[in-house]
């Protein structure tokens, strides 16, 4: 077990800053660079760096370096919810780069320049739309690496839910871009459900417009995945929500990365991300950075990080980041823990009578729940406390072995 930041999770706010911020005319922060959609200007990785210090790069299937890219290795099904326009466009429709996002590592970049389609998904002006526009994306083999690029766009005063789902086996890079409207309230769910064998890096970027609100949420389960989610707002009152939940097995690494630019003021943010462990060098990522710059006064933002490792063998990293550049904010603070099941849950349980597996079970099922609640899509929740219970009874499972 590793614990990385002696923050604890009871703190209701951490004053000082970490990798301290020399010049508000910094365009990112330390950990993330300035972007370019030219590959070239992304160095091959040699794991050195910052940014990489913690991915498996052997493992990447070459993603990272030479490995050419091939738009066609996914099936994708499109099912969008009445109101919604889905189109396909190419790469050099002017709605590509609408949400200001440009690639921040060699991987992102070739996936920008590799997907030569790119899915719209676009929610009109004033439009509630009941129920969610699910993008399904399926892979048969990791032999071929994939691209894939989408952009979803929310309209002014709309409000909408959009589902990316990733099943089977693939070696995938892509970039999902995401643009929230002045007053509108868009949510996100993006599912990695890979069989074992699948390498997923995915760059999501959100532009959040004057008084709107975004909900992001990050689920993964399977294989190996490097997920960047950022977040920027196009006007001040602009309000973000990052919540994730991942289950790491035996042998898989999932890695989350979370940049939060807070570039306007009296801006919000909120990220909250809980994992669990279990199995010889399962091994989880999560790095959680907030960038303050000088223009954001009266801005509010707080991050955190909880980690259950429920078995010997399995390792957390979490690293929660504050950069900030000015004193005149609402609040800033973040938070992290990694621990093992609390004994006296435990034993409250068992002294009710309740069997050891089914405590275990609860305990766990408890943690994600108040993830899973938040949601508001009741087929999601569904699938994912579904896949939660999978995950717990292989734990399970393994215990009485």
């Amino acid at each position: 077990m590793t614990v990385d930041t002696p923050a604890s999770i009871d703190a209701q706010e951490t004053p000082a800053a970490t990798g301290a911020i020399e010049t508000s005319e910094r365009v990112a922060s330390h950990l993330h660079p300035e972007g370019s959609a030219r590959i070239e200007d992304h160095p091959v990785p040699t794991g050195r760096e910052e940014i990489w210090r913690f991915t498996p790069l052997k493992r990447l299937n070459g993603l990272h370096a030479d490995t050419p890219l091939d738009a066609s290795v996914l099936d994708v099904t499109v099912n969008p919810a009445d109101g919604v326009t889905v189109r396909e466009v190419t790469a050099d429709d002017p709605v590509v780069g609408s949400s200001g996002y440009l690639p921040a590592d060699r991987i992102s970049a070739k996936a920008w320049n590799a997907a030569e389609k790119v899915t719209v998904v676009e929610i009109p002006d004033e439009a509630v739309i009941e129920g969610p526009t699910v993008i399904e994306h399926h892979g048969n083999s990791a032999a071929g690496a994939g691209a894939g690029h989408a952009v979803i766009k929310a309209g002014k005063f709309s409000k909408a839910t959009v589902v990316l789902s990733f099943t089977g086996e693939a070696t995938v890079a892509d970039v999902v871009e995401i643009v929230v409207g002045d007053g509108a309230q868009l949510t996100v769910v993006t599912i990695q459900d890979w069989a074992d064998g699948a390498v997923h890096s995915s760059a999501q970027h959100a532009s959040v417009g004057r008084d709107a609100d975004l909900r992001h949420i990050a689920v993964s389960f399977g294989g190996l995945v490097r997920l960047s989610a950022s977040v920027d707002y196009a006007a001040p009152g602009g309000a973000a929500e990052l919540l994730g939940l991942y289950f790491a097995d035996a042998g898989q690494h999932l890695e989350h990365r979370l940049f939060v630019d807070h570039n306007q003021p009296k801006t919000r943010s909120n990220v909250s991300y809980k994992g669990a462990l279990q199995g010889q060098d399962a091994h989880t990522v999560w790095i959680g950075d907030v960038l303050i710059r000088k223009v954001a006064e009266g801005i509010d933002t707080y991050e955190e990080n909880r980690n259950l490792v429920l078995t010997e063998g399995a390792q957390a990293d979490s690293v929660p980041n504050l950069e900030i550049e000015t004193g005149e904010i609402e609040g800033a603070g973040h938070a992290s823990t990694t621990g093992r099941f609390d004994d006296q849950q435990l034993f409250y349980l068992r002294s009710r009578g309740i069997p050891e597996d089914e405590a275990r079970r609860l305990v766990v099922h408890a943690f994600f729940a108040e993830i899973i609640n938040r949601i508001g899509v009741p087929e999601v929740e569904e699938r994912l406390l579904g896949a939660v219970e999978a995950e717990l009874a292989n734990h399970l499972n393994t215990l009485t072995r």
